[in-house]
């Protein structure tokens, strides 16, 4: 019998924002169109500054009255005080759901095998949590948020199979899906740069948010000179950090790594050229996303 891999992020956590102002509250806050979210669908979103730089990525799903937020659990704390700075007198409730935690299920026949559509960000409830096809691309499977105690449940199931996070990383990274801050610099990564339009996290139609100005800008002057990239190395270790040349010129640098896969930010206007594209003097493979329009 095939088998999905199920994978549990530990380096992601759970929020819940509750109370009447809720939605209003998060809506003039994210990138993205928060009358989206339902019980049936979920959305992939971000939070900038007001210059339109990077600051936090998350999803947001809804269980009953609460919207859940799948956050960077490293850097909850942070999101959690710029969340406060805004709450002031409104009826909002920040709260971290410690009993929760995320998931991603993944594998070739994932999305029939768990009863979901193939429709982005379709979502289902499950082992008192919920499940949805990732909103930002079908080919990386299914995530979820449930109760840690339906682990064991889960890992009962004849059709999962519990599998290490350096193999989500690995496909993460092949699919050049960008990883919150191992891939998009604080206050300096701006969303387009990184695909968030084209992984489905921007919305252009919805009314004002924070940072919302550059990012239109961005997108209607066609502004985008970087971009993230996955890249294989073939003969060499990549590490964070690590610069990529063309020549004697530096073209990018190396950000998240899983392997001998690495995701790298790399200006567009070395793609034209013939010039072989290096790290540490040693050829790289680039693999544009199937996805991109760059």
């Amino acid at each position: 019998m095939y088998k999905s891999s199920l994978t549990i992020l530990e380096n992601r956590t759970v929020l819940t924002i509750s109370g009447d102002n809720a939605k209003n509250f998060l809506q003039g806050l994210v990138t993205n169109d928060v009358d989206k979210v339902s019980e049936e669908n979920t959305i992939y979103t971000a939070l900038l500054t007001p210059q339109g730089k990077y600051l936090h990525d998350f999803f947001i799903l809804k269980i009953g009255d609460k919207y859940y937020l799948d956050c960077e659990e490293s850097r909850i704390e942070d999101l959690i005080r710029r969340l406060r700075m805004f709450k002031l007198r409104t009826n909002v409730i920040i709260e971290l759901a410690n009993e929760m935690c995320v998931i991603a299920i993944y594998g070739d026949r994932t999305i029939e095998g768990l009863s979901l559509t193939h429709s982005l960000g379709y979502s289902k409830p499950h082992v008192d949590g919920k499940i949805y096809t990732d909103p930002r691309l079908e080919t990386i499977g299914a995530r979820g948020i449930v109760p840690k105690t339906s682990i064991i449940e889960l890992s009962e199931n004849d059709r999962l199979k519990i599998t290490p996070f350096e193999s989500y990383d690995k496909l993460r990274i092949s699919l050049g899906l960008p990883d919150s801050s191992r891939d998009m610099k604080i206050e300096k990564s701006t969303l387009l740069e990184s695909g968030f339009d084209e992984l489905n996290g921007v919305s252009f139609n919805k009314g004002c948010y924070i940072g919302q100005e550059l990012t239109a800008r961005t997108k209607h002057r066609g502004l985008i000179k970087r971009r993230l990239i996955p890249i294989r190395f073939t003969t060499s270790q990549p590490f964070e950090g690590m610069a990529i040349q063309q020549g004697n010129k530096e073209i990018g640098e190396v950000r998240s790594f899983q392997g001998n896969w690495a995701i790298g930010m790399i200006r567009l206007d070395a793609l034209e050229s013939d010039v072989v594209i290096t790290v540490n003097g040693s050829p790289i493979v680039l693999k544009k996303p199937y996805w991109t329009n760059f």
